[in-house]
């Protein structure tokens, strides 16, 4: 703890998701002993993201089971936590933030964790769509859930073949929708994975009753009655009741560029998550750090970033010892199914799939360029995800020949190169 931080300082966070909530008391048990002060544009307690497009939109248990903190852990952690409070302006010269209401707060250290924000494209026709909804907040998740009870005929359909569009698309048919994913591409999650990845997955939810259509650009909705139909530029065109949108995400950066905060695909963060002011720190969604492992800047949609980010920023503010390092990691459930991703497999030469014996699904792809691991991707496959997490720390070289024969033990010894 640096001897110059007292009770009297006071630390501003702004954005109260996994990684402002996490740095909030990261910062309590790094022994931050000032004031905390964390505001967020929301209303409800700040919960946990990934099970909205899962358990939570198909009715699995209400959103105080997915909380990040209750309540009283705010209190007791002295976390001033003020919701439904909308920053509107950064003043690093006067070090205090102002709020859309007029009122202002000084800082001695203030932590951006602002996020990111469903993309919404520039159809024609897409601000008159009927039931049209993103996928992004718990007040998405209900608003889909409430339509779709209202809704007699049940027709969905999701713009966006992505994780977050095929996890909605699952959890809508657990609800008795009638569900349809168009995605632009020529395949399912074509800027993340491998063919062979993209298959299972469209194999799997079409045999849920999905209709998965790909190749097909959106270029425009028109509403009637309430209801929508949907053209793409192939001509083909689709009805739907509903419209779930889930093409990507906007970084929520706006607030630290117009502070003059350096920006490069995210807020620009030093290996201690700092900006480019000495007394501004970044993390989550919204930042853009050097990864050492890959070698470039990289920005991150994930919670492990958010809460990594959020333990570092606290320990440097606390004047502590401590970069950030970590191999990247993802996952996504969808029916039955669960998916385990380590590592980033943009730019890969070859992927390699081992499947292994027996009746239940279950398989691993290992991606590479030339002899170095960048990825594993694993269906069902939990020793598949941590033995790919070991050898991506570890740097080892595989035998590629050991590493998809089935028939040999999935353990370092055996794969390991001599």
């Amino acid at each position: 703890m640096s001897e110059n931080i007292s009770r009297e300082h006071t630390c501003v966070i702004i954005g109260a998701s996994h990684a402002g909530v996490n740095a909030a008391f990261a910062l309590r048990k790094a022994g931050w002993p000032g004031r905390i002060q964390l505001y967020d544009a929301g209303s409800l307690l700040p919960y946990h993201r990934p099970p909205l497009s899962k358990a939570y939109l198909s009715g699995e248990g209400e959103l105080d089971k997915h909380l990040l903190k209750s309540a009283h852990a705010y209190e007791k952690e002295q976390i001033d936590l003020h919701l439904g409070s909308q920053v509107s302006a950064i003043h690093p010269k006067e070090k205090k933030i102002t709020l859309a209401n007029g009122r202002s707060q000084v800082y001695d250290k203030l932590v951006l964790a602002t996020g990111a924000r469903a993309f919404i494209p520039p159809i024609p026709g897409i601000e008159e769509a009927s039931q049209l909804f993103s996928m992004r907040t718990a007040e998405d998740a209900i608003q889909i859930r409430e339509a779709l009870e209202q809704s007699d005929k049940k027709r969905v359909l999701i713009i966006g073949g992505g994780y977050i569009g095929l996890e909605t698309a699952a959890s809508l048919r657990k609800l008795g929708a009638e569900v349809t994913v168009l995605e632009r591409e020529e395949q399912l999650l074509a800027r993340v994975t491998a063919p062979a990845l993209s298959q299972f997955f469209q194999s799997l939810h079409q045999s849920h009753g999905v209709q998965i259509l790909t190749g097909k650009n959106v270029i425009e909705i028109k509403a009637a009655e309430g209801v929508n139909e949907v053209t793409c530029a192939d001509g083909s065109s689709y009805i739907a009741d509903m419209i779930v949108v889930g093409v990507g995400i906007q970084v929520n950066s706006a607030l630290a560029e117009a502070a003059g905060l350096a920006i490069d695909n995210g807020i620009r963060v030093s290996a201690t998550a700092q900006t480019s002011e000495e007394d501004i720190y970044a993390i989550g969604d919204c930042t853009s750090h050097h990864n050492p492992h890959y070698k470039r800047f990289i920005r991150l949609e994930c919670v492990q970033n958010a809460v990594d980010q959020a333990k570092v920023a606290a320990a440097a503010i606390c004047g502590k010892d401590s970069v950030y390092d970590t191999i990247p990691w993802f996952w996504s459930d969808q029916y039955d199914v669960k998916l385990q991703i380590t590592g980033l497999s943009s730019d890969y030469e070859e992927a390699l799939v081992r499947r292994e014996e027996g009746e239940a699904v279950r398989f691993s792809i290992w991606y590479f360029r030339e002899d170095e691991l960048l990825a594993v991707d694993a269906i069902n496959h939990a020793r598949a995800y941590m033995l790919g997490m070991k050898f991506l720390k570890t740097g080892q070289k595989l035998d590629k020949t050991k590493l998809v024969d089935p028939n040999v033990e999935l353990k370092p010894a055996n794969l390991v190169q001599a």
